[in-house]
């Protein structure tokens, strides 16, 4: 078996596993709208707290995914 087709496969493999955590980050996406939809169904007065709150961690959920795919561009591109 040749070495360099290893070492490629090995680097389309990391590449593959620093993706998988942007399924979990979608899923957190998905569960923190489905959370604030439901909170503000259930009590409209509370929409500007919640909002806040909201983008805040929608944007520290979305910046998990895209460290993840910044490391795995650069883990195919190096």
């Amino acid at each position: 078996m040749d070495t360099t087709i290893a070492s490629e496969a090995a680097i389309y493999i990391g590449a593959a596993l620093c993706t998988l955590p942007m399924a979990a980050s979608a899923w957190g996406v998905a569960k923190l709208w489905m959370s604030m939809i439901e909170t503000v169904g259930r009590n409209p007065q509370v929409k500007k707290d919640v909002d806040i709150y909201g983008w805040a961690g929608f944007a520290a959920v979305e910046a998990i995914a895209l460290y993840c795919l910044v490391v795995a561009l650069i883990i195919l591109f190096k």
